[in-house]
């Protein structure tokens, strides 16, 4: 079953992976051309200048091996090659096979340069995912421990000799293993920190976004509402006066389509007078005194007049409230319940219960449905399975205002077909005190 909570936003970060994947490639084989060197420049010194004897046809090849994998990897970028994690984390492998190398041929945990894999950590630590970040800590601990038992002895010359005793490769094997584990765990929890912010950061600029839109949307409302209030009450008082004249009225099938097109001025007019909400206004000015059951049968009762045999109202509230009618409220439902109409349902099902200390309106229908690709934008502007002008703003509008009354709206298709939309709010929001 197939399901999307509204305000659970993606996190942006992820959408961008192959791009982020790509510049962290780049900036690791910047690192492996200073490796490269380092490593080169220091064997010939050590070798030629201090005149310690060391493997150099090996140990430069090794350093030429990185270098040509370098060259390579730019290539591939070049080229426009997208970088996955399991690509950066064999990247490193290779580093890390590479520095074992090196050090097996020059010493093992007696060299000097031995605690230099600590980067190598720090830098997977960096720009790996947690598992690969760890499976890395793992192998160098590991490597460390046996570059202690196993390498080419390092015969320094008199003046630079030196004998660690088991007892000092311990210690600096533990030491080893005590920065490793911290660094890693330390910056993998400043990264998640990190991506945590800026997952919340771009929630409020989406919001923000959303909000924007929804006060230009009700600045057209508010002029259209305005606009449209002369041509409707004129019409009303037309169409009065049509019913008044004898002529007219004596046709009883004339006079009963004037009270037809009397009844539409005055829905219109009623869809006028709330069409404000559009403007991101939690409260409507116009709050009466009613009891939640009543409110709701109310809204039911009007959407059926225009769908006859349509809609089911399931009352499972219990015990009544006293609450302060809101045409916001009002209008948010009955948007859903022409959503489901509009999706071809030739049944729609409105379910009233109290959760706590909430109201939970569920609306089900048996019509298409939502596409499986609308699943994830529904609730953004202007994203519906109806292709005509406007479509989509219901469920944006929904959203948003229930949002600022502290409530929520989940959207999801049914196992057998058809769609279901909740709606939850805190039944706080509909008090009296509470919309003073």
């Amino acid at each position: 079953m197939a399901e999307t909570r509204i305000f659970n936003w993606q996190d942006q970060a992820l959408r961008s992976a192959d791009a982020v994947g790509t510049r962290n490639m780049l900036l690791l084989t910047h690192l492996r051309w200073i490796a490269v060197l380092g490593q080169v420049g220091t064997i010939l010194i050590v070798h030629f200048l201090m005149h310690v004897s060391l493997p150099v046809g090996p140990m430069i090849a090794v350093a030429g091996g990185l270098a040509a994998l370098n060259g390579a990897t730019l290539i591939a970028l070049v080229r426009g090659r997208e970088v996955a994690n399991w690509e950066l984390f064999v990247a490193l492998l290779i580093d890390f096979a590479a520095l074992t190398a090196q050090l097996y041929m020059s010493g093992g945990a007696t060299n000097p340069f031995a605690p230099i894999g600590l980067l190598q950590v720090v830098i997977g630590a960096v720009l790996l995912r947690p598992w690969s970040s760890w499976s890395l800590v793992a192998l160098h601990i590991v490597a460390f421990g046996l570059l202690a038992l196993f390498h080419r002895p390092l015969i320094l010359p008199e003046g630079f000799a030196s004998i660690l005793s088991p007892a000092h490769l311990l210690a600096s094997w533990i030491n080893f293993v005590l920065a490793a584990v911290l660094l890693v765990f330390f910056v993998t929890r400043i990264g998640r920190n990190l991506r945590t912010r800026d997952a919340s950061l771009a929630e409020m600029r989406q919001r923000a976004a959303e909000e924007d839109h929804i006060v230009r949307m009700g600045l057209l409302a508010s002029g259209a509402a305005h606009e449209l209030g002369t041509p409707l009450s004129s019409l009303s008082v037309i169409l009065g006066d049509w019913r008044k004249q004898p002529s007219l009225a004596a046709d009883a099938n004339l006079s009963e389509e004037i009270g037809e097109m009397q009844a539409a001025v005055a829905r219109c007019k009623e869809i006028v007078g709330g069409i404000l909400y559009a403007s991101g206004e939690a409260r409507s000015e116009n709050l009466e005194r009613t009891t939640l059951r009543a409110f709701l049968l109310s809204v039911a009762d009007q959407w059926r007049s225009q769908r006859p045999d349509l809609l089911v109202f399931a009352d499972r509230l219990g015990d009544d409230a006293v609450i302060a009618a809101d045409r916001t409220l009002a209008q948010i439902l009955t948007n859903v319940l022409d959503n489901a109409a509009e999706a071809g349902a030739t049944r729609v099902e409105l379910i009233a219960q109290r959760s706590g200390g909430d109201l939970v309106l569920k609306v089900r229908d048996d019509g298409r449905g939502f596409p499986a690709e609308m699943l994830a934008g529904v609730g953004k502007p202007y994203r519906s399975s109806k292709d005509r002008r406007g479509a989509g703003l219901g469920l944006f509008l929904a959203v948003n205002v229930m949002r600022t009354l502290g409530g929520s709206v989940v959207v999801r298709n049914g196992a057998t077909g058809g769609a279901e939309v909740t709606l939850s709010l805190p039944l706080a929001a509909l008090a009296l005190d509470h919309a003073a």
